[in-house]
């Protein structure tokens, strides 16, 4: 067996272990050379498929068993396939799927057969591949339910061995032997109907607009299977509201036409075109007509298009030089139709900050584009005024603080219109590198310079400006800036008050007719240069740009200080024990301003040489030892003195000499260890003095104020601590108390050098709030510090008591300052008093005038619901009118601040930005939350309401900030609108698709269409009725349906022969929400007959023999018809329109009664009569098949051509177009009657038209083969 030849188709031997396979074909073969033992290798397949190892080895599982199993998985998947098939049937499930699985599932198991390696199993891959093929179509004959016509192929079989038919005598005869001419009716007309075209005018939306760039714009009207000749577009101008018709003549259209073409290959014809239409003029644009090639209007969709002036923004210049703090004060000019949107940059030395407004709209704007709309009409009959889109001017304010200082740039960027029109100004071209410069309008810049600062340094009122009599010396003036320091190359301008000493008054204040001087320095080290002795105060400064402030000290007091003087008085120093006298002690009595430094010069008797000396007294009093260290005469004389502000003033005119003359005594001294006290001005000093010796003691004491000397002495003290109070001080300026002397019980005086320094206040302390931008008033964030500006004078540290006015639960407060222009921290608003101050010697006085700060808050943004639109409130929320799934709607938010404490408005700073929560919940399914957020550059925003889904919206504002404030939860109350979406009703037949029957005459019997209702009760439904004949459906309204199911009966007005198409085209519920079905809409489908009629084909008596008698029969398949021939009553049964029966022999042919499947019962009696006798011939369209396109509504002429005795009868019918492996098939049937030997018939449906009978006075013929299917239509003309 193993030697015997095998075809390659024939199914393999078994293999064995010692086989060996031929690399060449595949086959088993003998080897080639000496076997040796070479080690197993794996068997692989060979190039036929052929594979000698199965897969499961055979030692487990045998061959015979294998096959056996591979045959029980096959039944499996028939069966499986089987069940599959069944489902499909009965559910109706989808085909593709099931046949793709089973075209899978059959590919995984035929492919993978031969890797299994089973014997017989084998096959090849050509043998694969059709087997695989058998079972492909296997699945699709069963998936997709294609019919197998074995019925149909065994009556053609059985019609090919016995070709015959009833006659009128019910039996059965061959035609072909009795007649046979198919020249009889020739030709046919096909009739196509072109697809509906359609026609509108930019479906897109695209924005449009014009301007001096750009003149014109190309309007794209979209055509769809149409070749327009004529184009009617309405324009309605913006400022006049009045329409303008234009037309684009034919040749235009054509040549629109063919530019749009050229985008699309020449095969291409069912694509939409699109017509580029070039206008130059602002308006609202109208598709108002469109007529093609057939002259036959299109149908056009609404759709306005709005071709606006572009929008467009500018800056107003201002002043290119400000100061710090002050406003920006710019505004900007936007231009386009509203609402616009504008972004804008703001850059501050180099660094940028972009910003975005949006919703910038005129109040009581009234537009569609942000209003509730349900079609794309923007202008009605009604109402036609458009002047909402005309291109209006908005100035949008910007008042910002200019901090910091340097340079300002404000640029716009873009601006948008309603439309979606945008106007790009932005510097960068597209890949963000290149930077373009901008036209002077669009941009704004400025410099903020700071204001400049001056003060006194080393000078006030406390230490004066001590000057030589005829000498000047230099205001001592020093500069400086607000943030950044002295400005070196500043210029100033600063003035000041000058009163002379002799005019002040008596608490050194200035008089009332005091001077006001001015002087101008280019840089700030320059100082102005003062002589006369008075008081100066600084009162103004200012830059070339900017007013400054006055800084404390502000006050400097000049004065010419007394010349300096010397008076001596000495005595002699002698030794207690020899009582020689070994020098002088000589007594310096000053005048003057310390320190002093006196010179003179000793000249001995013996020696003509003179010494000069020096001695530097540091007060008004002082002693000079002269115990010269050898004995001799000695001279002294006193030449010059110079003090603090004089120098070398000479004595040599008052002749000061001493010659010698010169003990321990008596002595006193002040406790206190400070050799300066302060004081205030009107008070006494004490000061506590300790002696030494024996009490009592007398005590000599001087008191010594602006060159004056006031000696005191005071006798009998007996304590060693004694206290001396002066007099009330009721100057200002620096005393010197001095010891002069002391006696004590020995009678012994002796000369003291104690000297104490009062150094008085000139003026008490004082304390006043400073300004802030020029005044004591001032607006800052909630919650934020301020440091409220201090001017006091005085020695630091001061105690300032303060209040707030308006806190009357608040006690005063104690600030303790350091600095005389120091600040006061608060945090709160209100009025701030100063009470009292106290520095830190004297208690002070405040200024009446400027005792007080008020501190405001700025106030918060405010969120609130325009007037103009209607709400009701709801516990804590705002309710909206309800609104309807899919309509637009829309509410306008005014954003505003509070009221000032004074009941003032103030004005708000843009942008806001508000964020909010919309909150669904849906009729059906789980709530859902999303986060929106916008940014308004306006008082006015308008939210458009999301009405996408029906259910419960509630938009809840939860978080509010504009340019000063962030969002605080704490000081914010929420804002919640809600508005209910009501979900659009529904309508549906309950029994979708279904076909029912009517009779044209209404009976009891007549089916109810049953209507399923979604929605609140009362309903409003339009149903539409269109005949197959008709181009128009006809429209039933049925108001006030107060149920959700309704059971439609056709009203007997729409009762039209033949087939009707019924849908539901409107349905609107109790709640005004109503739902369009245009397209799409759910219907059924109603065939309305007669009781069914039988007519003949023929309308003479005679037939001739051998011709069919035929007749057409109305109503629904199948018919039974009653009828007489030779005397005997009979009964046939017709499944199609038409009855014939073969006349193979004369006699009387009479028809009683017909009935057919949708009668029933029911028969119409008839008396009709035929007898015997030539063939007439019928030609359409000459006898040969014609072609005819017409568009949808339109009609043609059929031609009809008789040969025979008129008058003629014929039948005609309409069938299915012939298409590429689809069978014809014979939509209706349609008698007729002709008088003449041509007749024309206009028809209006697609189809292939052809006579299937013709009878003319005597005979008749008759091509019908196929039986009439059910539900057909009669031609109507």
């Amino acid at each position: 067996m193993n030697g015997t030849p095998r075809l390659r188709s024939a199914y393999p031997p078994t293999p064995r272990s010692s086989q060996k396979v031929d690399a060449q074909n595949g086959r088993p073969g003998e080897g080639k050379g000496v076997a040796t033992n070479l080690p197993n290798i794996p068997l692989s397949h060979s190039q036929d498929g052929e594979t000698t190892v199965p897969l499961i080895p055979f030692e487990i599982l045998d061959a015979p068993t294998q096959r056996l199993y591979v045959l029980a998985l096959y039944v499996g998947f028939h069966a499986w396939r089987s069940y599959d098939y069944y489902q499909l049937v009965a559910s109706d499930t989808d085909s593709l799927w099931l046949f793709l699985k089973w075209a899978v599932i059959d590919g995984v198991f035929l492919f993978n057969l031969p890797i299994m390696g089973i014997p017989r199993l084998e096959w090849s891959f050509s043998t694969i591949c059709g087997v695989f093929v058998i079972h492909a179509l296997l699945d699709g004959l069963l998936m997709f339910r294609i019919p197998i016509p074995l019925e149909a192929w065994l009556i053609g079989l059985m019609k090919m061995m016995y070709d015959s038919e009833l006659s009128v005598s019910e039996r059965r005869v061959k035609p072909a032997n009795i007649l046979h001419n198919s020249s009889l009716i020739l030709g046919k007309q096909i009739i196509h109907i072109l697809p509906e075209g359609s026609a509108m005018l930019n479906p897109h939306n695209a924005p449009f607009c014009l301007d001096s760039s750009q003149t014109s714009v190309n309007l794209p009207i979209y055509i769809n299977q149409s070749s327009p000749i004529l184009i009617e577009l309405l324009r309605i101008d913006f400022d006049t509201n009045e329409n303008e018709t234009i037309s684009i003549s034919s040749k235009q259209a054509r040549n629109l036409k063919k530019q749009a073409d050229r985008g699309h290959t020449k095969g291409d014809l069912t694509s939409p075109r699109v017509l580029s239409y070039p206008v130059k003029k602002t308006g609202l644009y109208r598709l108002q007509k469109v007529v093609d090639e057939s002259k036959l209007e299109v149908q056009r969709r609404l759709s306005d298009t709005l071709v606006v002036a572009c929008p467009r923004a500018s800056v107003n210049s201002v002043e290119i030089n400000k100061c710090r703090g002050e406003l920006s004060d710019l505004i900007l000019e936007v231009q386009g139709t509203p609402p616009l949107k504008i972004k804008y940059s703001r850059t501050i030395n180099r660094k940028d900050r972009g910003f975005f407004f949006q919703s910038i709209q005129p109040e009581n704007l009234f537009s569609p584009l942000t209003q509730q709309r349900t079609s794309g009409a923007l202008a009605t009959q009604e109402n036609i005024d458009v002047s909402w889109a005309r291109s209006q001017i908005i100035n949008v304010p910007l008042n910002e603080s200019l901090n910091p200082s340097g340079g300002w740039l404000y640029s716009i960027d873009e601006v948008h219109d309603a439309c979606g029109n945008i106007a790009n100004y932005s510097s960068r071209n597209d890949d963000g590198d290149h930077l373009f410069a901008k036209a002077s309008h669009l941009e704004q810049a400025f410099t903020v310079h700071e204001r400049p600062r001056v003060a006194l340094h080393g000078c006030d009122p406390q230490h004066p400006l001590k000057v030589a009599k005829g000498q000047s010396a230099m205001l001592p003036v020093e500069f400086g800036l607000t943030e950044r320091g002295e400005t070196r190359d500043a210029s100033y301008t600063v003035s000041y008050l000058f009163t002379p000493l002799s005019k002040l008054r008596s608490n050194e204040e200035h008089a009332s007719d005091a001077l006001v001087r001015e002087f101008s320095i280019r840089n700030a080290h320059q100082k102005p240069e003062i002589k006369e002795p008075g008081l100066y105060s600084l009162r103004s400064v200012s830059s070339r740009y900017c007013g400054g402030e006055v800084l404390e000290p502000s006050t400097c007091l000049l004065y010419n200080p007394p010349e300096p003087d010397l008076s001596i008085m000495a005595e002699k120093i002698s030794d207690k024990c020899a009582g020689t006298s070994v020098g002088l002690m000589v007594d310096l009595d000053l005048i003057g301003t310390p320190p002093f430094k006196v010179m003179y010069e000793v000249q001995r008797s013996n020696k003509k040489q003179v010494q000069v000396k020096y001695v530097e007294v540091e007060r008004l009093r002082g002693q000079l030892e002269l115990k010269p260290s050898e004995a001799s005469h000695y001279v002294y004389r006193f030449l010059d003195i110079s003090d603090a502000v004089y120098k070398s003033h000479s004595l040599k005119h008052k002749n000061l000499i001493l010659e010698q003359d010169v003990k321990p005594p008596a002595s006193a001294h002040f406790i206190d260890d400070r050799t300066k006290k302060e004081a205030c001005i009107e008070e006494p000093v004490s000061f506590n003095v300790r002696f030494q010796g024996e009490a009592p003691w007398h005590l000599e004491y001087e008191l010594v104020y602006g060159g004056k000397r006031t000696k005191y002495d005071i006798d009998g003290i007996e304590n060693e601590v004694h206290t001396i109070t002066t007099e009330k001080l009721l100057n200002g300026g620096e005393y010197s108390l001095s010891l002069a002397s002391v006696t004590d019980r020995s009678g012994c005086r002796v000369f003291l050098e104690e000297e104490a320094r009062i150094n008085v206040r000139r003026q008490r302390p004082k304390a006043a709030f400073g300004q802030l931008e020029g005044k004591r008033t001032t607006m800052t964030l909630e919650g934020k510090k301020i440091n409220l500006p201090l001017r006091l004078t005085g020695q630091s540290p001061w105690n300032l008591r303060f209040r707030n006015i308006n806190d009357t639960s608040a006690a005063v407060m104690v600030k303790q300052c350091q600095y005389n222009n120091d600040v006061l921290e608060v945090a709160s608003q209100g009025i701030y008093e100063i009470v009292d101050i106290r520095d830190a010697v004297c208690p002070g006085s405040v200024d009446v005038l400027a005792k007080t700060f008020d501190v405001a808050w700025i106030p918060r943004p405010r969120i609130g619901i325009s007037q103009s639109t209607v709400v009701e409130r709801v516990g804590e929320s705002f309710m909206k009118r309800e609104v309807c799934e899919g309509d637009e709607d829309a509410v306008e938010l005014i954003l505003s601040g509070t009221q000032d404490a004074a009941g003032l408005q103030i004005d708000r700073t843009p942008p806001y930005h508000v964020r909010y929560e919309q909150h669904l919940k849906p009729e059906i399914g789980s709530v859902s939350l999303s986060n929106k957020e916008f940014t308004a550059g306006l008082g006015v925003a308008s939210i458009r309401m999301d009405t996408s889904k029906a259910g419960l919206h509630e938009y809840k504002f939860c978080e509010l900030g504009d340019y000063l404030y962030d969002h605080d939860p704490r000081k914010y109350t929420p804002l919640a609108i809600q508005q209910r979406v009501n979900s659009k009703p529904s309508a549906r037949f309950t029994n979708t698709g279904k076909t029912y029957s009517y009779c044209k005459d209404e009976q009891a019997s007549d089916e109810v269409i049953p209507i399923s209702l979604t929605g609140v009760p009362p309903f409003y439904l339009e149903i539409g009725i269109k005949h197959h004949m008709t181009a128009r459906p006809e429209v039933v309204t049925i108001p006030n349906i107060e149920s959700k199911s309704y059971e439609f009966r056709i009203p007997h007005r729409a009762r039209a022969l033949g087939n009707h198409l019924i849908s539901v085209r409107k349905v609107r519920d109790g709640r005004g929400c109503q739902r369009k079905t245009e397209f799409d809409a759910p219907h059924v489908q109603v065939t309305v007959s007669e009781i069914p009629t039988i007519s003949p084909l023929e309308s003479q008596h005679d037939y001739c023999v051998g011709d069919r008698v035929s007749y057409a029969l109305s109503g629904t398949a199948p018919f039974n018809v009653y009828y007489t021939f030779e005397g005997v009553d009979r009964k046939a049964t017709a499944t199609t329109t038409s009855f014939k029966r073969i006349t193979e022999k004369p006699g009387n042919f009479t028809i009683t009664a017909v009935s057919d499947g949708a009668s029933g019962e029911c028969r119409a009696h008839v008396n009709i009569t035929k007898m015997i006798h030539e063939m007439p011939s019928v030609k359409i369209s000459k006898g040969k098949e014609s072609v005819v396109d017409i568009h949808e509504g339109g009609e043609t002429e059929i031609l009809f051509e008789f040969w025979g005795t008129p008058p003629f009868e014929f039948t005609y019918t309409r069938s299915t177009n012939a298409r590429k492996g689809r069978k014809s098939q014979v939509l209706e049937t349609r008698h007729d009657v002709s008088y003449e030997h041509t007749k024309l018939v206009r028809a209006s449906e697609e189809g292939t038209y052809e006579v299937v009978a013709i009878k003319d006075k005597f005979c008749a013929f008759s091509t019908q083969r196929v039986e009439a299917k059910s539900g057909q239509k009669l031609l109507q003309f």
